[in-house]
């Protein structure tokens, strides 16, 4: 069980250009090493750990993180460089 933070692409002008900021999707998927649980948030594993009924430590938890960007500013442009 993963769980995503969204993030997009804005724009804003910057010196009289506009610029592209890009902010990404990132999926995360926190894991017990120990027992393969997936957890499904941050809150959800801190809790395991913090719970005196299980044997979970922190260092037993795992973060695998995905990062898709959507969309990339034309880097060509940026640079000065041009399209083949």
């Amino acid at each position: 069980m993963s769980f995503k933070e969204k993030g997009l692409v804005t724009v804003k002008n910057a010196n009289g250009k506009k610029v592209e900021e890009i902010e990404s999707e990132t999926v995360i998927t926190l894991t017990n090493k120990i027992t393969g649980r997936e957890y499904g948030s941050d809150a959800e594993g801190e809790a395991d750990v913090n719970n005196p009924d299980t044997p979970t430590k922190k260092e037993d938890l795992k973060r695998d993180v995905l990062i898709k960007i959507k969309k990339m500013p034309d880097l060509l442009a940026n640079s000065g460089l041009s399209k083949p």
